[in-house]
């Protein structure tokens, strides 16, 4: 929490955003009433649904999240590789692209890949190209 705190929550899914972060949905027991058919209330505990940065999630020693849902982007494949033809004899090489980059078109073979997967091609000299408007090399840290 942003003062320091720390909340015990039950995480139900992790969701990978546009941008490539991820969030933990969590449900989080917090005090409520509950209003008697009487007129009297008592105290009770519900969940409310919140969404955690993954970099303020604290996992559980020993437990395994691997059956937590994963939703949104492909998870960990965040980077376009396109195979395409040169002219005049050139080519083919792969084109490496962010996943949701506007200039990753054409081509025969599309295909997601990781974070490591992308760096092996934009090492592979003659054999990958950098998109000139999405960058992927910076990202990855490849210059």
């Amino acid at each position: 929490m942003p003062d320091g705190q720390e909340l015990d929550v039950l995480v139900t899914a992790r969701t990978r955003t546009r941008d490539g972060n991820w969030w933990y949905e969590c449900d989080v027991i917090l005090p409520t009433r509950r209003d008697l058919p009487d007129g009297r209330a008592e105290p009770t505990a519900a969940p409310v649904t919140v969404s955690v940065a993954a970099e303020h999630i604290t996992p559980i020693p020993g437990e395994s999240y691997t059956t937590v849902p994963t939703t949104g982007a492909a998870a960990g494949r965040q980077w376009l590789a396109v195979r395409t033809r040169g002219a005049r004899g050139e080519g083919p090489w792969w084109d490496v692209h962010r996943r949701d980059c506007w200039q990753a078109r054409g081509g025969w073979h599309r295909q997601l890949v990781t974070a490591d997967e992308a760096r092996t091609l934009l090492s592979e000299a003659g054999a990958s190209r950098v998109c000139e408007v999405c960058r992927p090399d910076r990202a990855l840290r490849t210059q």
